[in-house]
């Protein structure tokens, strides 16, 4: 069977929230021969996201310049090909009538509806917020049945091993990622600090999760926390390990529990497959959850406010406590809220 996939492009923050969907496809179509398309831009499936891509998709179209124009409908795409099935992810119009020309057997895509698609859900069907949701959505009409992803996430050695050297076997590690792309949705440090400092106090190590922008917190935090971990300014991980997401992936895999802001590093840690709670204010939990094993969704609005600061640091540490001492589920299903 030959698959087509059509997606715009991938940054680093798609490519990571796409994952499940990518494993979706591999578990729903096994022997398929899988093409990814991305015809507007680059995809870091074929670059920083290569080595997790590689196992799921078999051939990388990028930056073919294909569905954005309205002159493309005088020509075929892709005219010396043929696929069995059709996936369009995205949902202009314009560029669906651009791709229903690529010969195929079924085409399947959520633009105008589904008016377009040779497949379509079940009369009442209600679009779901988050992206992942939506194009599992099309993983389960295109094949008949929903496929849930599994989160066994093959790293290879050079970022395995460097997460092995950074947090050794021995003690159990919980993550803290502090940071996030806009001050608004990041909770206060300060109880992020108390949060690591209570949790050593229960014998557990704290792992601090620092990325770039972050940096300047760090002198502070190694004051404040002199017994906590700094995995990604680890001096004897090599700058180009330590900066790759899959590092922070592999990190991830170490921890028991791991507790973030809505951010990059919190859909980074949830690829992992590590239990997550995810601190939510002023962007809706709904959409932007990352996909998870196991989520528990902590959002400002339940304390009266949008603001992060409404969060009180009992309600994250109680949530802490009930991720360790819970039995993952086998499979990742919908994001739980904290009672």
């Amino acid at each position: 069977m030959d698959l087509l996939v059509y997606s715009g492009l991938e940054l680093i923050g798609d490519g990571v929230m796409k994952l499940p969907f990518l494993r979706a496809l591999r578990q729903r179509w096994p022997a398929a021969r899988i093409t990814w398309l991305a015809g507007k831009g680059k995809t870091v499936y074929a670059h920083t996201l290569a080595p997790l891509a590689a196992p799921l998709i078999d051939e990388i179209i990028e930056a073919a310049g294909i569905g954005s124009r309205a002159g493309e409908l005088l020509r075929r795409p892709l005219p010396e090909r043929r696929f069995d099935l059709v996936i369009d992810t995205q949902r202009r119009v314009l560029t669906t009538l651009i791709l229903r020309r690529i010969r195929s057997g079924c085409f399947v895509s959520g633009a105008a509806r589904f008016l377009l698609s040779d497949k379509r859900p079940k009369r009442g069907y209600e679009r779901p917020l988050r992206l992942v949701d939506q194009l599992l959505d099309l993983v389960a009409i295109a094949g008949g049945e929903r496929v849930e992803p599994r989160f066994d996430l093959a790293l290879g050695a050079p970022w395995s091993e460097a997460a092995a050297l950074a947090l050794p076997p021995g003690p159990l590690y919980v993550g803290i990622a502090p940071g996030a792309g806009g001050a608004q949705k990041r909770w206060p440090l300060d109880r992020f600090a108390a949060l690591a400092q209570a949790q050593q106090e229960r014998g557990r190590k704290a792992v601090l999760l620092l990325g770039p922008d972050e940096r300047g917190w760090e002198e502070a935090l190694r004051t404040d926390l002199p017994e906590a971990l700094l995995p990604l300014q680890d001096r004897r991980i090599a700058a180009e390990i330590a900066t790759s997401p899959l590092f922070t992936m592999a990190l991830g895999q170490r921890l028991a529990v791991a507790v973030a802001n809505d951010s990059g590093t919190g859909h980074l840690l949830a690829a992992s497959g590590v239990a997550m709670i995810s601190l939510f204010g002023p962007s809706p939990a709904a959409k932007f959850a990352p996909a998870a094993r196991r989520l528990t969704l902590i959002e400002a609005q339940r304390f009266g406010s949008s603001e992060m600061a409404a969060i009180p640091l009992a309600a994250v540490s109680d949530a802490v406590e009930r991720s360790l001492v819970a039995t993952p589920p086998p499979s990742p299903g919908r994001p739980e809220a904290a009672p």
